[in-house]
């Protein structure tokens, strides 16, 4: 997955709140829709996304990648 793609990925998250939703609205495996949140976070080195078994929070660093992204 490209760069372009994984951030579409995290916006989508980042959007609907949880990993599993993103995935249905993407058309991607659950699984998929992780490890491209997990690679881009890699890849900027930072935690963009608080993970609890019931919620998906974005992290302060989160929220400011999300406005610059979301322009692409």
């Amino acid at each position: 997955m490209d760069k372009l793609d994984q951030y579409r990925v995290f916006i989508q998250v980042a959007d609907m709140g949880s990993f599993i939703k993103a995935a249905h609205a993407l058309e991607l495996p659950r699984a998929s829709v992780s490890a491209a949140v997990q690679q881009l976070e890699a890849s900027v080195g930072i935690r963009l996304l608080h993970r609890t078994t019931r919620q998906v929070q974005l992290t302060s660093d989160g929220a400011q990648l999300l406005e610059r992204v979301r322009v692409l």
